[in-house]
């Protein structure tokens, strides 16, 4: 186990601004984080779970609790015939990379996704047509106290449009277990190949950002939405919409949260001046 005091955001989070913590643990295995959850929980102090860090973000003033990450434990992926156990924190990546290499189909549309199993999960993430949703069976979650661990199935996560139940149970997903087909390893490839060149080339993969920074409204795009009320390009400090795609506010270098924040309101209030639809944000805002 580890701890960081004071720990900088900035350093565990993709879009590289935010305060700082006041600790950051990262546990290596379930039984510490069984104990740190239960020390957490009796002494009442406020904690977060942090995945790969691709859809938070954290506001300058920082925040006031522990924030956990899970480590080495939680990165390990077995494959099982045509079903996969994935740690949370391993990253959908290196996943699907060892699904390509075993010929194994059904997880392409994640490759890109800069985020790990459990975050993704979570948040039901997508993509290119696919999501959590459509391939997961179950997942080993722990109590919010650390004191008890169920599996979940598909059916009982309430999974829809970047929600799941573990958005409101606060449960730690410890592991996801996949339901994969038996492909052709060069198509698998080639699809990847495919996905990555679309995502180069539509959106800016070489700037700190969270991806897409808002929800789809129902009926719209957001992208286009920010686009067609005149926002592309537009900055606020080191914060910018950006030029390749209106859905993403990406850092240009140097920018705070309170930058991307001011940028998240503007592009909101404008939006919904125009066209009266409200954006919501898809990423995680922690603090004040």
């Amino acid at each position: 186990m580890i701890r960081i005091k004071d720990a900088d955001m900035r350093q565990y989070t993709t879009f590289r601004a935010g305060g700082h913590a006041s600790e950051l643990v990262i546990c290596d295995t379930r039984e510490e984080l069984a104990r740190t959850l239960s020390d957490l929980t009796e002494s009442g102090q406020d904690f977060l779970m942090l995945g790969n860090g691709s859809n938070t973000l954290f506001s300058d003033k920082g925040y006031p609790g522990t924030v956990i990450r899970l480590g080495k434990e939680f990165s390990e992926i077995a494959i099982h015939g045509e079903q996969a156990v994935c740690g949370s924190d391993a990253l959908l990546s290196m996943a699907a990379k060892l699904f390509l290499s075993a010929a194994l189909t059904g997880f392409e549309f994640a490759s890109g996704i800069p985020g790990s199993i459990g975050g993704a999960l979570f948040m039901n993430a997508g993509a290119y047509g696919g999501e959590m949703k459509d391939i997961v069976i179950s997942a080993e979650v722990m109590s919010r106290d650390g004191s008890s661990i169920r599996t979940v199935k598909t059916e009982d996560m309430d999974l829809s449009y970047r929600h799941s139940i573990f958005q409101s149970t606060g449960e730690i997903i410890l592991s996801v277990t996949f339901g994969l087909r038996r492909g052709n390893k060069d198509q698998i490839a080639a699809e990847m190949r495919e996905l990555a060149r679309r995502r180069n080339e539509k959106q800016p993969v070489q700037y700190p950002s969270a991806g897409s920074f808002f929800k789809r409204p129902e009926g719209y795009f957001a992208g286009k939405l920010i686009q067609d009320a005149g926002l592309k390009g537009l900055a606020v400090g080191g914060a910018q919409v950006s030029e390749l795609h209106s859905g993403f506010i990406i850092n240009r270098g140097g920018a705070t949260a309170t930058d991307i924040i001011r940028l998240m309101r503007l592009a909101q209030n404008t939006v919904y001046d125009k066209f009266g639809v409200r954006l919501e944000p898809e990423v995680r805002i922690v603090g004040d």
